[in-house]
């Protein structure tokens, strides 16, 4: 009986910090998404693509197809949102969180922008990856 009450201890220690890790997880991947808004916000499209892996493999899919490459997203980016008045202010809506393991995690969510040159919006999907305990968005599928 001591054994199983030690068992259960330890059991539901480890479910404990299994729990808190994911929490922190989501705290992280919910602040990347932040820092990100507040970036668009000012108008600093450099400071937004800090929450992308700096890569040619990441992926971008909207309404060209898939584009790959952090390069390619910024510079689509740029063009897209050529000043302040294009890029307006920016709201994500965090419809979930959903762990996938350790190191990955998706994202769904609703963006939307408010502008003088008429509003936009739609809905996105992100894959993060956590890289040197870091989460980026490693493909990103906006509507």
């Amino acid at each position: 009986m001591i054994r199983f009450r030690f068992l259960f201890i330890i059991l539901a220690s480890l479910i404990s910090v299994a729990a808190q890790a994911g929490r922190h997880d989501e705290t992280a991947i919910r602040a990347v998404l932040s820092r990100q808004q507040s970036a668009w916000n000012r108008g600093d499209i450099p400071a937004f693509m800090q929450g992308y892996w700096e890569s040619d493999s990441m992926m971008f899919m909207g309404k060209k197809g898939p584009q790959y490459g952090y390069a390619t997203t910024l510079s689509n980016y740029l063009k897209s949102y050529p000043d302040t008045a294009h890029m307006g202010q920016l709201q994500f809506d965090i419809v979930t969180v959903r762990k996938l393991g350790r190191k990955y995690a998706m994202v769904i969510g609703r963006w939307q922008l408010r502008r003088s040159v008429g509003d936009a919006g739609g809905y996105f999907s992100l894959l993060f990856h956590k890289i040197h305990r870091r989460w980026f968005i490693i493909i990103d599928h906006t509507s």
